[in-house]
């Protein structure tokens, strides 16, 4: 559709009289006439022009209209146009070919010009309630995001935290999660999941575990106890086949102490003031499964300034290159060393730059939460 609000159609045919004949009647309704009388001109007028509409002969000299549809459902910026191919009343396998490789219909010549235009209308009317309930629906999915992302904390919100944080989700129901929760004034837990399965239905469970950490995250409970209470529940209202892997981790900085909670997570990476990178490597079971579960369990001293790096496998896996965390750890070690240095706010956002510069390497959402003790 123009600025100005007409539809436009691109009219593919190496006859003049042929062209002329559908131009006539359709400029009478209003349309904007677009003209090709080859493969390539087509091809061309399709991608420059955006037209709403495609009618496009079979048979031409040299590119013909198979040739011309395959090169538009390929390409992205014109997949959407609905195509309506010219043909002979006879050609019944031309016609089947062409619904295979995406025509929406056909116009038998000679044209009837009342048939074109009642079919041309259809199908210009089918594409825009198509096109408007894509657009409702990638609205809803915003509002969904733009709610999800709402529930995230931010270091603003809880500076004595001390943490930074970078998430990235890839679709728009993001199935990565964090929370960074204060218990008392120095105990703090930081935490961070995976749901399996990256539906809608995950940005609703976002907010399920983000009160099941509140109810349970207290200083009457070991974290091994916080951590099993919330599988327990999360155990009843889980889908079939739904399940987080996590981290949990909390601070207690009149303790000098951590405790790390594994849920069949990648592991905690521990940078020790004046150290090098380590991952403190614990097994456990996922959340949300069974009831009778185990959890790895880990509890160190730390010093002011050590330095804790939580995050999902996004950041490290790729199904494409077959690289699964247990192999990509390295890369975590390695960015967390370059980082060692730079402002905890901003050193997750860098770890990714380090892993990943240009983002084309993601396949999944990604989570890096930081903290520093």
């Amino acid at each position: 559709m123009d600025r100005d609000g007409q539809l436009s159609i691109l009219v593919v045919d190496d006859n003049p009289l042929n062209v002329k004949m559908l131009e006539t009647p359709l400029a009478k309704e209003g349309y904007r006439i677009i003209t090709a009388n080859d493969g390539p001109d087509a091809r061309e007028k399709a991608v420059l022009e955006h037209p709403d509409m495609i009618l496009l002969d079979i048979k031409m000299p040299g590119e013909n209209g198979f040739d011309v549809i395959k090169f538009l459902k390929n390409n992205a910026s014109t997949a959407s146009i609905p195509v309506l191919f010219l043909t002979g009343v006879s050609e019944i396998n031309s016609k089947l070919e062409g619904f295979d490789l995406g025509a929406v219909d056909y116009i038998t010549k000679p044209f009837h010009p009342l048939e074109v235009i009642a079919r041309v209308g259809l199908h210009l009317k089918l594409s825009i309630a198509t096109n408007s309930l894509i657009a409702s629906q990638a609205e809803k999915l915003k509002q969904i995001t733009e709610a999800q992302t709402s529930l995230l904390t931010t270091p603003d919100q809880h500076p004595k935290a001390n943490f930074g944080v970078e998430y990235i989700a890839l679709q728009e129901a993001g199935g990565d999660f964090y929370e960074v929760l204060p218990v008392s004034d120095e105990i703090y837990v930081y935490f961070i999941a995976d749901f399996s399965g990256h539906d809608i239905s995950t940005s609703y469970l976002t907010t399920s575990v983000k009160a099941l950490l509140k109810q349970n995250c207290s200083p009457i409970y070991q974290p091994q106890e916080s951590i099993k209470m919330i599988n327990d529940v999360l155990v009843e209202i889980l889908p079939t086949g739904k399940y987080l892997t996590a981290s949990y981790v909390m601070l207690n900085k009149k303790k000098n102490q951590i405790t790390i909670i594994n849920a069949g997570h990648p592991p905690v990476c521990y940078i020790p003031v004046g150290g090098e990178p380590e991952l403190i490597q614990l097994r456990g079971d996922v959340i949300g499964i069974f009831k009778d579960v185990l959890f790895g369990s880990r509890t160190i001293k730390v010093s002011k300034g050590d330095r804790f790096f939580l995050y999902t496998d996004g950041i490290i896996e790729s199904s494409q290159k077959k690289i699964v965390w247990t192999e990509g750890a390295d890369k975590i070690l390695k960015a967390c060393r370059v980082v060692k240095n730079i402002p905890i706010r901003h050193a997750p956002k860098k770890i990714l730059e380090h892993i990943c510069p240009d983002l084309t390497c993601l396949e999944d959402d990604i989570v890096i939460l930081g903290f520093e003790v």
